[in-house]
Formats: C-alpha cells, sequence, structure tokens
C-alpha cells in the first residue's frame, strides 16, 4: 500500500514522462511473466520508450491534468504503459510484434497520440502495428510507380524482335 506522498510522487513522475512523449499504448499484462516484461521492457528502450505499471486511479489522474479523454477504469484487467519518445507506428509495431508472440499472455488496450490528444482503438493501434516498417513501404511504392514503366519497355523489347 503506497502512502500519500508515495502517490503524490509517481503522479508526478508519470506527468514528467509524459510531458516528455509523443505516444501512449496502454497494454493488459495480465499472465505475464517478469522475464517476459523485461524481454519488453528491453525492445521498448531501442526506442527510448519506458513501459510502466501504474495504478489505474494515479493514471487516470496524470490523463486527467494533461487533458487527455480517456478514463483509466474504462481500461481492463492489469494496466501497463508504453511511454514512448516516437510516433505512433514505430512505438506500435514494437508492442504488436511482442503481442503476436504472447497473444494469451498480452493485450492491447488503445492508445494516444499526445500531440493531438487523439484517443486510438485497440484495433487502430494493432493495425498500425502490423504495418511494415516505414522503408518497406518507401520501396513498395517505388516499385509500383517503376512497373507500368518496366512493362512498356517489355513490350516495346518485344515488338522490336518481332520485325
Amino acid at each position: 500500500m503506497l502512502t500519500r506522498k508515495q502517490k503524490e510522487k509517481v503522479v508526478e513522475e508519470e506527468s514528467k514522462r509524459l510531458k516528455e512523449a509523443k505516444t501512449l499504448i496502454f497494454t493488459d499484462f495480465t499472465g505475464l511473466t517478469s522475464n517476459e516484461a523485461n524481454i519488453l521492457r528491453k525492445s521498448l528502450r531501442e526506442l527510448g520508450a519506458k513501459y510502466r505499471v501504474i495504478k489505474k486511479r494515479l493514471l487516470g489522474i496524470v490523463l486527467k491534468e494533461h487533458g487527455i479523454g480517456i478514463g483509466a477504469k474504462d481500461l481492463k484487467g492489469q494496466v501497463g504503459v508504453v511511454f514512448s519518445p516516437e510516433g505512433m507506428p514505430e512505438t506500435a509495431g514494437t508492442v504488436f510484434k511482442f503481442f503476436k508472440e504472447r497473444v494469451l499472455k498480452f493485450k492491447i488496450l488503445g492508445g494516444v497520440e499526445i500531440a493531438e490528444k487523439k484517443v486510438m482503438t485497440k484495433e487502430e493501434v494493432e493495425m498500425l502495428g502490423s504495418l511494415p516498417p516505414r522503408e518497406v513501404l518507401l520501396g513498395q511504392l517505388a516499385y509500383m510507380l517503376g512497373s507500368p514503366i518496366r512493362m512498356f519497355m517489355f513490350v516495346l523489347n518485344e515488338k522490336s524482335k518481332v520485325k
């Protein structure tokens, strides 16, 4: 049981983290072992993100202080929060990869893009997380844009062989 002073300190620390973050992702870690949680923390550390377990009531206070329209009581299970300085696609990708490996033990509950104060559903976060990295998408786009030119060159090449 935390004392009032300890609770105030937790709210102060998490408010500071929230000010530095661009993205929040809420998770339910029920059934997750401490070793698995450490694996998640390590992968998030590479992004500069932190994974914190916070009591729902204290999380609600922190979110309310910053005008984020999601109630911590709306979140089901044991809540962990990812505070990330990166955008939602990068952070969601890392969390989704971990989620895919541990579907029965770990759930994504939703997220928030702090700059816009945009609350995202579980489905939206999972969809963003399942997208390939930006570089892969740009490569696919370049291939698609070059495809008509390649087909045209193929037709010209075949036509020149016929004569």
